[in-house]
């Protein structure tokens, strides 16, 4: 079957997907809707195969990259949150210590491109943990589909505690030097902008696409905030005006890029709503944010 182009798929469908990823439609009834943009000599078959993610073709840096000194999947104690979870940690070759990363999954565990961040992470010199939220589950299922399920069972301020505890285990790592920041994608994003409440001395935050905290919550946040939004991205974005007046009215430090013409979810770059010159600018200016904060 050959692959459709991203320019082929009309932004109707993109919204689409983003409904199905995020449980407002079912797979029946997305492929129902989709079916109507199989038109022209568009198959719903080549629809519903450019949509979905590929994991196999797409891995940026491999776990035996000599950049890294290694990344393996760690235990670690969330007490308040879903016990010992797992997570990927991804360690920068080379010796001393490291400022660290907390990398925040989207709503479907932690999948391959959420490990691929966090080895990127370990690459540009940091230490990074990327958890796994579905652990209390089995973890993640190794498809998106049941990830998402799962996801669903779970209560997500439980699951914050997670990555909060994640962030302790970091912290207090041999090879992190205690400066500790997080990166969050969608739901990670909303983590992200949560784990900036919760925690007084976390280093930097940068949601990607991630809903916004409770206007009420906005003045315990002391960590420096890069967000991230997609300019296609209503449904996140109709959000911001509030958090951004509460964020001035209490004087905190933040920066904000809408990257115009992208999609929710831009920065994966396993489905087509990945843009690759908007993912590498955001990438690059999330590590300067970091490596600038994280001192």
């Amino acid at each position: 079957m050959e692959q459709l182009r991203k320019e082929d798929i009309p932004q109707e469908a993109f919204d689409l997907y983003d409904y199905y990823c995020h449980n407002k439609l079912d797979r029946r009834t997305f492929m129902e809707k989709l079916s109507v943009y199989a038109v022209g000599g568009i198959t719903l078959a080549a629809l519903m195969s450019a949509m979905m993610p590929d994991y196999i073709n797409t891995r940026t840096v491999e776990p035996t990259d000599e950049r890294l000194q290694s990344s393996d999947y760690v235990m670690y104690d969330s007490p308040k949150g879903g016990g010992q979870m797992k997570g990927l940690l991804s360690k920068p070759a080379g010796k001393g210590k490291f400022p660290g990363i907390v990398v925040a999954h989207e709503n479907r565990g932690l999948n391959p491109y959420i490990e691929d961040v966090g080895r990127r992470c370990a690459v540009d010199g940091f230490i990074s943990i990327a958890p796994d939220a579905l652990t209390p589950l089995g973890g993640y299922p190794g498809n998106d589909d049941e990830g998402r399920a799962m996801q669903s069972k779970l209560d997500r301020n439980s699951m914050l505690e997670d990555f909060i505890a994640a962030y302790e285990y970091l912290k207090n790592h041999p090879d992190c030097d205690g400066n500790v920041g997080v990166v969050g994608f969608c739901f990670g994003g909303w983590i992200a902008n949560m784990m900036a409440v919760k925690i007084p001395d976390l280093g930097a935050a940068v949601p990607f696409y991630g809903g916004q905290p409770a206007l009420e919550d906005v003045p315990k946040i002391n960590a420096p905030l890069l967000v991230i939004y997609a300019e296609l991205d209503e449904r996140v974005n109709a959000g911001w005006a509030a958090y951004e007046e509460a964020l001035k009215a209490n004087n905190k430090k933040y920066e904000m890029i809408n990257y115009p013409g992208v999609n929710h979810g831009f920065h994966n770059n396993t489905t087509p709503r990945f843009d690759e010159a908007a993912a590498k600018q955001a990438w690059e200016k999330t590590i300067a944010f970091f490596r600038k904060n994280l001192n």
